[in-house]
């Protein structure tokens, strides 16, 4: 979970992580299963962090087919119009994203649970109960739009990659370039990559050139946790899942997501406020500085701000997280004491040492936090534990004090490419 032994702005920013979805858009529990961050976390950033393990997917083929539907009435348009009264900002709303979802199912009746439009807070989203006469399994869809940042979106590195090694808590997992560009991801994994439940989780994660991204996450029981294993396996095939992601209406509803309002610039010419950077994007620069030699158990992240990896070096599980945060100049004061070295960039660094705060039975916390001039706040953790309330499963953590530091220290956090 995000570093919380500061009772300070980064806190109350990073306290968000208590909503992330139960488990899943960094896809998320399939995929990284665990940020377990627990509660009422929202869905949409659950994604990245799905089932079982495989948060860091890549992307599966899908055959030239692949852009059409199932087959049934067009999906429904745009109910209604932003304020600027422009036809490229017609919004969506919940209804219209259920309907959507609706239609592009195989046969069958889908009972919705959770919905949101194109102009609300959180991005698009729709989530309900599917049966298609062999028992009721979920079924989740998140739209978001990826920020080009200035330059084109490359969509093989801006989708979710499939984990390295054998040790991935996933049954399969494939990603593929598809002929308009898009990538895509396809995953077959479990919600628990421990197995101590056998409720599944697969998944597709899909972007586009343009920076369209869906998500698409379905579970063999009514609801990701919480409920019985209804039937073996979740009711859409790979294939379907496929098809489901790449679908265009999905790409139509995501255009509609209002952009971000332009930012202050300074009188250099630079953005006064940096935005935050995305989990996915998180998750991406952690897995590229991560030593090779550890293996990949989970990771997962939130849609903003934080990433995580479960590493093992063979002395078992050990919780590495990151939370990253921009326009932090105003806490320097307060966090960066005379204990603190100041690199001749201006950077600050601060290590800390000591127990866990999460109740885990012996578990110990390292972190090194670092502050740039430019207030971008990089703090890396890494536990003597797979999670931070459970009990210790070695005596240190898998990474030293200098590879910590030389994480949050990587160019890799300003660098505008992984």
């Amino acid at each position: 979970m995000p570093v919380d032994q500061y009772s300070d702005p980064f806190e109350e920013q990073l306290a968000v992580a208590l909503r992330e979805a139960g488990g899943a858009f960094d896809s998320p529990t399939a995929l990284a299963a665990a940020g377990r961050a627990r509660g009422d976390r929202m869905r949409l950033r659950r994604r990245t962090a799905i089932a079982g393990g495989a948060a860091s997917l890549a992307l599966v083929g899908v055959g030239g087919a692949l852009l059409a539907p199932w087959g049934g009435k067009p999906a429904a348009g745009p109910s209604s119009v932003a304020a600027s009264g422009s036809a490229k900002q017609a919004a969506f709303s919940a209804d219209d994203v259920v309907r959507t979802l609706k239609k592009l199912l195989p046969e069958g009746k889908f009972t919705e649970s959770e919905a949101r439009g194109t102009n609300e807070d959180l991005p698009p989203l729709a989530v309900g109960v599917f049966d298609d006469g062999k028992g009721e399994g979920s079924v989740s869809v998140g739209l978001a739009r990826i920020p080009a940042n200035g330059g084109e979106i490359t969509p093989s590195t801006a989708v979710m990659p499939c984990p390295d090694g054998e040790q991935t808590g996933l049954d399969s997992c494939k990603t593929e370039l598809l002929s308009d560009g898009s990538a895509i991801t396809v995953y077959q994994g479990y919600e628990y990559p421990d197995r101590r439940e056998d409720t599944k989780a697969w998944g597709a994660d899909l972007v586009t050139p343009a920076g369209h991204h869906v998500s698409v996450i379905e579970w063999n029981a009514a609801a990701e946790k919480g409920k019985p294993v209804t039937r073996p396996e979740p009711p859409l095939t790979t294939g379907q899942l496929k098809t489901l992601a790449a679908a265009s209406e999905w790409r139509r509803i995501a255009d509609a997501i209002p952009g971000e309002e332009k930012k202050p610039v300074s009188p250099s010419g630079s953005s006064a406020r940096p935005a935050e950077m995305a989990g996915w994007l998180i998750l991406r620069k952690l897995a590229l500085l991560l030593p090779k030699d550890l293996d990949r158990v989970r990771n997962g992240s939130q849609e903003t701000g934080y990433g995580y990896f479960v590493v093992d070096d063979g002395k078992g599980a050990s919780l590495v997280q990151v939370n990253v945060q921009p326009n932090m100049s105003d806490v320097a004061g307060s966090l960066y004491g005379s204990g603190a070295e100041t690199l001749p960039d201006g950077t600050r660094v601060s290590v800390k040492q000591g127990p866990g705060e999460k109740g885990g039975a012996g578990v110990v916390m390292w972190t090194v936090d670092t502050l740039r001039k430019d207030g971008l706040r990089v703090v890396v953790s890494a536990f003597n534990a797979a999670e931070q309330d459970k009990a210790a499963t070695r005596a240190k953590p898998a990474l030293t004090i200098e590879q910590l530091r030389a994480v949050a220290l990587s160019p890799r956090w300003t660098a505008t490419e992984d």
